[in-house]
């Protein structure tokens, strides 16, 4: 008798003690799952033979050899028998008289997990009164009376099989409505169509594909349900699967402009198509995501074709800025020292564009450095008011920001001149103002923020403004330009924040860390190392303005014989130098002397010697300023 450890399963049990019949549950293993109290009675058993797990075998085996089937010359042969009975698991009832002359019935039935229930019954009571009337009766025939048993037994068998039936297509139905709820859960339009086209089964996902069409499809025609221009890409390829081809092809759902995969399977009976499976799922996504991969693979050629002029239009641009120092330390009337300026401001923009070309082919680095917010909007409001209308008045605010901070300028004087052209389209042909703010916050963020008198942002800008692609200016819109401004402002560690102002107009803010610039290295002695004669002078008469001593070579194996010199506190060289060593291979040698390394280069980013270079110490890109350099040597 089973031993219950749960609530229901004592509840259970004490129901199974309470029927008048002895019952057995053996599993697929022949191994006892369960048992009433009145089984064990019935056939005597020790505990051991009614507990769950006890074999089969065993019992049958007891009861062998205590006489229960009466004299048996072979037991092992009628035990192996009765066990093959058992393992065929069929529903049985058969009537059996015991040595003790009590006669029962056993009623089997098989379970759909594997294993059978049997009741025992005692009738020894009943078939004692049936002999009875069977002897009493002059009325009842014997013919009678045994078709009277036979179909009480028949009708016990039949009611077994349909027990099994019936647990049989309860397992189905279950099995039917899983998998109706996997098909309605997964992210796509399985259905079934017949010969005449129509749909036989569909899990109503049709909507969440193509949206715009019905989801009650079943006994719709393929043509009703899908519109007119679908239909027509889609027909010739189930034309083709109703003559039992297979095929997977890709439509553009026209009401949505979804890209969607459709995959269509014959079903086949035989030799006969009888329908067609269908697939469908929406790869918008994907098909996105290959575009832009395609586009990558574009911009990757392109820099490749541009990177060997960028390095040589670098190094001219260094030589430029050379010069413009040299000349910036003249005495020059006050019209050509502006002309000087505005030399460097365009070598300067020019070494930007470089480094947007190398950005091509990797992504972008910032390259923070000493920054006077003052002189960086005033510039910033020179470049962009050459851009605005003579109605629209540009103006610029610093607030306790009297010290220089440490960020990148390129990159950020790119997001505000993108925001303040933003700004001017907003307001249009209207008069107007802009206004451009920098302040401290709390001594820990730069809050810069550009604020126009316009329409001010729509609820929709507002929650979706900074995704890539949004625009609410039509097909003059990329949609890029807030994106750009927000990737740019993340990879310095901020964030963007787009609010309408109190008295109207847009406003975005860019909240900056506040950082402090590394001090300047003490001047030094410097080994500069570059083959080409010109640029070489004009780093040099870089260094030298900054406060450096400077040694100069023209390769890394006169570099090598200098460097046992003493008081040498740095080594700056070009990465790429016309010899079969690079710039690597001395920074190598001079970081094992224990000297300072940095390095300078054309090169894109995506190149090998690049790569290698970042690695392990600072790289200056072609052309730099004093505060470039300054930022990298420290």
């Amino acid at each position: 008798m089973t031993t219950a450890r749960t609530p229901t399963a004592r509840l259970t049990q004490a129901g199974l003690n309470l029927i008048g019949q002895a019952l057995s549950i053996y599993d697929a293993d022949l191994r006892l799952a369960v048992c009433n109290r009145r089984f064990q009675a019935m056939f005597d058993l020790p505990d051991a033979l009614s507990q769950p797990g006890a074999p089969f075998a065993d019992t049958i085996r007891f009861l062998l050899e205590r006489g229960e089937y009466g004299p048996v010359d072979d037991i092992e042969a009628m035990l192996a028998d009765r066990i093959a009975q058992a393992s065929a698991f069929e529903p049985h009832y058969l009537e059996r008289t015991r040595p003790s002359g009590q006669i029962i019935s056993v009623e089997g039935s098989p379970l759909p997990q594997g294993g059978w229930v049997t009741v025992y019954t005692d009738i020894t009571a009943a078939r004692a009164q049936e002999r009875l009337l069977r002897a009493r009766s002059e009325v009842l025939s014997e013919q009678l009376l045994e078709r009277h048993e036979a179909l009480g037994r028949a009708n016990r068998q039949l009611a077994a099989t349909n027990a099994a039936l019936q647990e049989a297509q309860a397992e189905a139905t279950e099995m039917a409505t899983r998998i109706q709820l996997t098909t309605e859960m997964l992210p796509a339009h399985i259905a079934r169509l017949d010969r005449d086209r129509r749909y036989t089964f569909s899990n109503r996902r049709l909507a969440a594909v193509m949206p715009g069409s019905r989801s009650d499809i079943i006994g719709l025609r393929m043509d009703e349900a899908l519109c007119p221009s679908t239909y027509a890409t889609v027909e010739p390829h189930l034309t083709r699967a109703l003559s039992g081809e297979a095929s997977v092809f890709e439509v553009t759902h026209a009401p949505s402009s979804r890209r969607i995969r459709i995959s269509f399977t014959p079903d086949i009976d035989g030799e006969d198509v009888t329908g067609v499976y269908a697939l469908s799922v929406d790869i918008t996504e994907e098909a996105q995501a290959r575009a832009a991969v395609s586009q990558s693979a574009g911009r990757q050629v392109a820099a490749q074709l541009t990177s060997g002029m960028a390095h040589d239009f670098a190094n001219l641009l260094t030589i430029i800025l050379g010069q413009k120092d040299r000349l910036s330390g003249l005495d020059l009337p006050s019209d050509a020292a502006k002309a000087v300026a505005a030399i460097g401001v365009a070598a300067t923009r020019g070494g930007a564009l470089i480094d947007r070309i190398a950005g091509l082919s990797g992504p972008r680095d910032l390259s923070p450095r000493a920054t006077d917010l003052r002189a960086f909007l005033a510039e910033i409001v020179l470049l962009a008011e050459a851009s605005l209308p003579a109605g629209i008045a540009l103006t610029w605010s610093v607030e306790g920001l009297d010290g220089p901070v440490f960020l990148d300028p390129e990159a950020l004087r790119d997001a505000a001149l993108n925001l303040i052209l933003n700004a001017r389209d907003a307001i249009g042909a209207q008069v107007g103002d802009i206004a451009l703010t920098a302040r401290n916050v709390r001594d820990t963020w730069v809050d810069l923020t550009v604020t126009d008198s316009g329409p001010g942002f729509s609820a929709q800008a507002l929650d979706k403004g900074l995704e890539p692609f949004f625009t609410e200016k039509g097909e003059d819109g990329t949609g890029l330009g807030l994106s750009m401004v927000y990737d740019v402002v993340k990879l310095a560690g901020g964030r963007t924040r787009l609010t309408n102002a109190d008295g109207g107009g847009a406003q975005v803010t860019l909240r900056l860390p506040l950082r402090q610039p590394p001090p300047g290295p003490a001047p030094t002695l410097i080994l500069l190392v570059e083959d080409a004669p010109h640029i070489r002078e004009a780093v040099r008469d870089r260094l030298v303005t900054a406060g450096h001593s400077v040694l100069e070579a023209g390769s890394v194996a006169e570099a090598t014989d200098l460097m046992d010199i003493d008081g040498i506190g740095m080594v700056l060289s070009d990465i790429m130098l016309k010899s079969s060593e690079t710039g690597l291979d001395l920074a190598h040698r001079a970081a094992a002397r224990g000297l300072q390394v940095a390095l300078m280069t054309s090169l894109p980013m995506d190149a090998p010697l690049y790569r290698d270079a970042v690695v392990d110490w600072p790289v200056i890109r072609k052309p730099f300023s004093l505060e470039k350099l300054a930022a990298a040597l420290a």
